[in-house]
Formats: C-alpha cells, sequence, structure tokens
C-alpha cells in the first residue's frame, strides 16, 4: 500500500512538533508533501519559523514550509504562550532554520495541491486552528470534494473545555473557520481532549525518549519537560498530554484509537459558549453524523509506536 500523502496545517507548538516528527519518521506509511503554517498557540511568524526548526531537527529540509494565515477569519488572534513560551517552542535550545520559508501563501499551496493531485488522494492534517483550511474551502470551493479525508486535532465532548470552561483552544481561536470546516461534507476524523487527555507523557515515558539518546530524542524530552508543567499543575495530572501526534499516530496506526461517527456542531455565536464543539456522542438529535469523534487510545501503544518512530531519526 502506498503512502498516505498528506499536508500538515500547523501552528508549533511542542505537541505539533511532535507530530511532525511522527510523520516525517514513518515515510512507509506517511508522505508529507508540505507544511502549512496558521496562527494559533503563538504568531505566525513564530509558526512558521518553528516548523522548519522542527523539519531540521529531523535532518528533512527538503519538505517544503508555507505561511499561511495570520489571524483568524472573524476575530482577534488568542495565543497559547502560557502554555508552550514565548517562542512556542520552549525547551530544548534548537538553532534557527537556514531552509527557506516558500514565497507561495499556504492557503494557495493547499487549493493548488488539492488540484493537481488526483481527487481523493490527499488527507489534510490540522493541528491547530482551521483558519487556513476554512479559508481554501471559501476561496477554492472545488477543492472541497478533492480531499480524501480532515484528520484534525480539536474539539472536546466529556473534556468540555482548555481554554475557556466550554471550548478547546484550537476550535476557539477561529470557530467560523471550525464551522465552515465541519459543514464541508469532508470525511472528518477528529482527535479531541477526551483522546489526547489519555496520551500522557509519564515519568518513565518520557525517560524512555531522552534514553534515545538522539538529538530528537533529547529535544522530545525537553520540550514534554517544559510543556507539562503547565498541565500538570492545571489537572494535576502525571504529565503532559501529547494532543497534535495523536492525529499522525492515527494515519499510521488507526486500530489503536476507538471512536464514533457522530454529528458535531460548532457553536459560534454565544459568548458563554464560543467555540464550544457540540459532540452529539449519545445519538440524541437527528441530525446526521459528520465526522468520526474518537473517544479512546491505547496509550501504552501510542507510546511504543511514538518511541520506535523517533528513534529511527
Amino acid at each position: 500500500m502506498p503512502p498516505r500523502k498528506i499536508i500538515i496545517d500547523t501552528d508549533p507548538g511542542q505537541d505539533d512538533a511532535v507530530a511532525i516528527l511522527l510523520a516525517l519518521a514513518s515515510p512507509d506509511e506517511i508522505e508529507v508533501l508540505g507544511i502549512t503554517a496558521v496562527a494559533g498557540n503563538v504568531p505566525l511568524a513564530l509558526t512558521a519559523k518553528n516548523a522548519r526548526i522542527v523539519c531540521e531537527l529531523a535532518a528533512r529540509p527538503d519538505v517544503p514550509v508555507f505561511a499561511g494565515r495570520d489571524r483568524p477569519m472573524g476575530r482577534a488572534l488568542v495565543t497559547a504562550e502560557h502554555v508552550h513560551g514565548e517562542t512556542g517552542l520552549n525547551g530544548p535550545d534548537l538553532p534557527d532554520p537556514s531552509m527557506p520559508l516558500q514565497d507561495r501563501h499556504g492557503v494557495d499551496y493547499i487549493i493548488d495541491t488539492l488540484r493537481r493531485e488526483p481527487a481523493g488522494t490527499i488527507t489534510l492534517c490540522p493541528l491547530g486552528p482551521l483558519t487556513n483550511i476554512a479559508t481554501a474551502f471559501e476561496k477554492a470551493p472545488d477543492i472541497i470534494p478533492r480531499v480524501q479525508e480532515i484528520i484534525l486535532m480539536g474539539g472536546a465532548y466529556f473534556a468540555v473545555g482548555n481554554i475557556t470552561p466550554a471550548a478547546e483552544f484550537n476550535i476557539y481561536v477561529d470557530p467560523q473557520a471550525a464551522d465552515i470546516v465541519f459543514k464541508s461534507g469532508v470525511p472528518i476524523t477528529v482527535m479531541p481532549l477526551d483522546v489526547t487527555h489519555q496520551a500522557l507523557v509519564t515519568r518513565a515515558r518520557n525517560d524512555a525518549f531522552r534514553a534515545l539518546g538522539t538529538p530528537v530524542g533529547t529535544a522530545v524530552a525537553q520540550m514534554t519537560d517544559f510543556f507539562e508543567r503547565f498541565d500538570k499543575a492545571k489537572y494535576g495530572s502525571e504529565g503532559a498530554p501529547l494532543h497534535d501526534p495523536c492525529v499522525t499516530a492515527y494515519l499510521i496506526r488507526p486500530d489503536l484509537f476507538s471512536g464514533r461517527h457522530i454529528n458535531v456542531e460548532v457553536e459560534t455565536g454565544s459568548e458563554l459558549t464560543l467555540g464550544m464543539t457540540v459532540a452529539d456522542w449519545w445519538g440524541v438529535t437527528d441530525r446526521p453524523a459528520n465526522a468520526l469523534f474518537i473517544g479512546h487510545v491505547d496509550a501504552d501503544g501510542f507510546f511504543d509506536l511514538l518511541t520506535d518512530r523517533l528513534a529511527r531519526l
């Protein structure tokens, strides 16, 4: 079976970085055509820089990185330096990238790639706010039926919210974009907080990254060392949840995950619950299913996969 062709849309972020590394370490299953950066965890200038830092850490400067939208579609940008640090990649001391940022806009790259490649062969993997994807769909609606699948990290049901009492960060930053994507008709698989909070970097799991003894293993251990301080203080958990690597792990080992095909709507009007993903997990409405909403991950299998693949870089 040929590798799955993907575009990673991202706002790195330590967990985004690990997701990118996992994808680049898995060429038999995943072909990363390009990476588009979006404003989210930190502003666009930093997310575009961080994506290139991660590519160079993986010794893959050949992967093109494009800068996309620098703000949400209809509101001011909300960022998360309080979680990820002022650079977005606090923890390791990584050099500035030498590989260039591509001249083309990230949204145009998404459009052009979906038009160029055979229909149904490109999977979009958004790890941050959905601004770039929604903008591409609005600018070029002809590409929507050409998308094979969208596998995204965002939203929550049982876990409710992490940036407000009702909303997960990626959806909250640009709820208008999320609404467009969830209503697009493209097959969608969602990695919500409900599943990512099961993928905790415990001390033993982080020690396994560090024990790889490679620049990648050391950097990942340092990223999660930094990243975990926020979640341990907030949730009293054993470590930081690795949200975004769930997306790339699903591409490699979908058997590690389980969920339900349900209806998911995004709240765009209420000040109180803006950005909430209203997930009909119990099937109490007659709204048609529009997403596979993941509810469980085999955490041990996930970390075994992650450690094994990172060792290859």
